[in-house]
């Protein structure tokens, strides 16, 4: 078990919290701000035990320079009608503009938060760089990691960070993300369901693999089905299939056979010849040689039966990945159908990636499910097995 913010002392400390505020931001409006609501428990915390709280975060791929389209001043705004108190932003994250920032608001009566500049407008931030990485550390007295979309890159802020400083430790959601998804893994309740979706095999082999011996039941949808499809010998017209990888879709079936996984493939699905509104489409049977030159685009209604039936009496159920084209409502039936089937689940429920998280939230069942992860990759990673970069740098609870 990790080190908790809990058991460190804040009082009238400078506390880094490396936060995920990789947030949609599109003309300095913020798409969604999920990432920043999960980060409040954590913030409040700090503050409330009389600590300095110094965030930072990165925000989509500057490639290594200020890109003020990619700044972080919005999400200082939404910050402060969130928790309705001032959020001073440094206009870097590190330098003279951090250091004062930082100064500022350690030395403030009503202690203050800041929000530092983007942290990959710097290149050493992605090189996982020392000197970098202490020149952050130098903003601090305490390091808390909040960031578990992070947790999977050995960037400076999340892994090189962790040397210069004292008992770095997890903040209350990557606490939670831990626990729920470890718990999966290790303890999990039975029946124990992996609902897995999505574009790419390749995404979620380790996962796949990795599951076969945990779960009672896996159940694939969405265009990676395809490449088990093309790997037994099924026509599938234009569906988007991964030919690199049929070898390794054979094994994972293989596999499933021997370690006795109830293994679901999609046995209909809906097939058309353009992902655009409005397009004429077709229910077929999976092996129909009608499919011609179109393209499978959801789950077919007798697949969504079976897949409700496979989760109904679940006790443990993670689900990462759409069943189709759901962002257009004629192939987003299969999708919305997991996503209420899942809701309904009495145990625990766990939901990854920001397609299926956008699902479930289009269904309006988000209040239904026991947890959210916030982090994509790292959620894939973490249940595929891999050590995570950031968790491992994380001190273990003595």
């Amino acid at each position: 078990m990790k080190l908790s913010i809990r058991d460190l002392d804040l009082v009238r400390q400078r506390v880094f919290v490396r936060v995920d505020f990789n947030v949609p931001l599109k003309g300095g409006v913020i798409g969604d701000d999920t990432r920043i609501r999960a980060s409040l428990p954590t913030i409040r915390y700090a503050l409330d035990q009389g600590g300095t709280v110094v965030l930072a975060s990165h925000l989509g791929r500057p490639k290594g320079k200020p890109v003020p389209d990619m700044s972080l001043r919005p999400v200082a705004d939404r910050l402060a009608d969130l928790l309705e108190r001032p959020v001073l932003f440094a206009t870097d994250c590190v330098g003279s503009e951090a250091r004062g920032a930082v100064t500022e608001a350690h030395g403030a009566r009503d202690r203050k938060l800041v929000l530092l500049e983007n942290l990959r407008f710097h290149p050493e931030e992605e090189k996982n760089d020392a000197a970098f990485a202490q020149q952050l550390a130098e903003l601090a007295d305490r390091y808390v990691d909040d960031a578990f979309g992070a947790a999977h890159r050995a960037h400076a802020s999340v892994e090189a960070v962790t040397h210069f400083v004292k008992r770095p430790a997890a903040g209350l959601l990557m606490e939670q993300e831990l626990q729920y998804l470890g718990h999966a893994l290790e303890a999990p309740e039975r029946p124990f369901v992996a609902i897995l979706g999505g574009a790419k095999v390749s995404d979620k082999i380790d996962v796949i693999q990795n599951m076969l011996g945990r779960v009672d039941r896996l159940l694939v949808g969405g265009a990676m089905a395809y490449t088990f499809f093309k790997a037994r010998g099924i026509d599938v017209g234009r569906s988007l299939v991964e030919d690199e990888k049929l070898e390794e879709a054979r094994q994972i079936e293989a596999s499933a056979a021997k370690s006795r996984v109830q293994f679901e493939l999609p046995v209909d699905h809906v097939v058309t010849d353009r992902i655009e509104p409005g397009t004429i489409n077709e229910v077929l049977p999976i092996a129909s040689s009608a499919i011609g030159n179109r393209m499978g685009v959801d789950i077919g209604p007798a697949t969504i039966k079976r897949y409700e039936a496979a989760i109904a009496d679940a006790k443990t159920v993670v689900w990462n990945g759409p069943m189709g084209v759901f962002e257009i409502e004629a192939f987003a039936a299969g999708t919305s159908a997991v996503a209420r089937a899942v809701a309904a689940v009495k145990g625990t429920t766990i939901i990854g990636g920001g397609d299926s998280i956008a699902a479930v939230k289009k269904a309006g069942i988000e209040d239904r499910i026991t947890h959210i992860s916030t982090g994509g990759g790292a959620s894939l990673e973490f249940l595929g097995g891999r050590t995570l970069p950031g968790v491992a740098a994380l001190e273990e609870k003595r």
